[in-house]
């Protein structure tokens, strides 16, 4: 098993690996077994950084999980999703498979989406979004990213896909916009910058 990626889905934190101001309810989410998703944020050697969701918006806590208790992962790319669904989110995420596939990069749903089918937990609502990330090891041209957006536009609902960098993640919106700098998310925090995958200006 490799090292967590931002997003990766972790089984195997405990209620006892909570710190001791956590809420009731994420003693609750980890006492039933349920995931803690990683987050793009800077952690202890032995620990990666990440979050828990509960029953609403209103419920996530962002935690330390020790990297000794992970006894599962699943990343975005293994998550897929087929048949019929009376959810809007779902039904954009198959529409949009074979666009994404057939660009020859790696991607998943992530978000509630990626949640619920990993978990089999209904968290998914008729207004729900689709969060996808695609993995961009090499530049992708802004006119490319113009032409993506336009087609995942098109889908039944509201679709918000990141573009995942070697130095980060950028919204593939902004990426498609006019604007001359994007904000790219990394784990030292974010900042602006004019092109996401030079690692020597999104270092310094």
């Amino acid at each position: 098993m490799g090292a967590p990626y931002p997003h990766d889905l972790l089984w195997g934190m405990t209620p006892q690996n909570l710190p001791d101001a956590a809420p009731a309810w994420a003693h609750q989410v980890l006492a039933g077994g349920e995931p803690v998703v990683v987050r793009r944020a800077c952690s202890p050697p032995g620990w990666v950084a990440v979050g828990l969701r509960g029953h609403g918006r209103e419920q996530r806590l962002g935690v330390q999980m020790p990297l000794a208790k992970v006894q599962r992962r699943l990343s975005p790319q293994a998550l897929r999703w087929q048949g019929d669904s009376p959810w809007p989110a779902l039904q954009a995420l198959a529409s949009v498979a074979p666009v994404l596939d057939s660009t020859g990069l790696e991607w998943g749903p992530t978000g509630s989406v990626g949640y619920q089918i990993a978990t089999a937990r209904n968290v998914l609502h008729l207004a729900s979004d689709l969060d996808l990330l695609l993995r961009t090891p090499q530049p992708v041209a802004r006119a490319k990213a113009r032409e993506l957006l336009a087609i995942l536009d098109c889908a039944p609902c509201r679709i918000d896909l990141q573009l995942d960098t070697p130095n980060g993640a950028i919204a593939l919106r902004d990426w498609a916009g006019m604007a001359r700098r994007v904000l790219l998310k990394s784990a030292n925090g974010a900042r602006l910058v004019t092109d996401p995958w030079n690692a020597l200006e999104c270092a310094a």
